[in-house]
């Protein structure tokens, strides 16, 4: 069993891996790209199969991270304010 953690790579790496792949060659690519043959065998065949679309996010997928986003986003904001607050208050306490 490996001791290695599994690396997730972005979609975009894999579209733009297996363009190289399709450029340079498997193994080539894999090598320059510093990622295991089979991965880029897999992202190979399932562009193959499913042509473009392979490594797109669904629309439930997008809505779910949209609402994760702005979830964070509120949040930020009210940090943003408060430490807006409280440096205004330390302000007008050292003059």
């Amino acid at each position: 069993m490996s001791n290695k953690a599994a690396v997730k790579y972005s979609n975009e790496f894999k579209e733009e891996a297996v363009k190289l792949a399709f450029e340079l060659g498997t193994t080539k690519a894999a090598q320059q790209l510093g990622i295991p043959i089979g991965s880029l065998n897999n992202w190979k065949m399932k562009i193959s199969s499913q042509g473009s679309k392979s490594f797109k996010k669904n629309t439930f997928d997008l809505e779910e991270e949209n609402r994760a986003l702005r979830k964070e986003l509120a949040q930020q904001k009210k940090i943003t304010d408060l430490l807006k607050k409280t440096t205004a208050i330390i302000s007008q306490d050292l003059f």
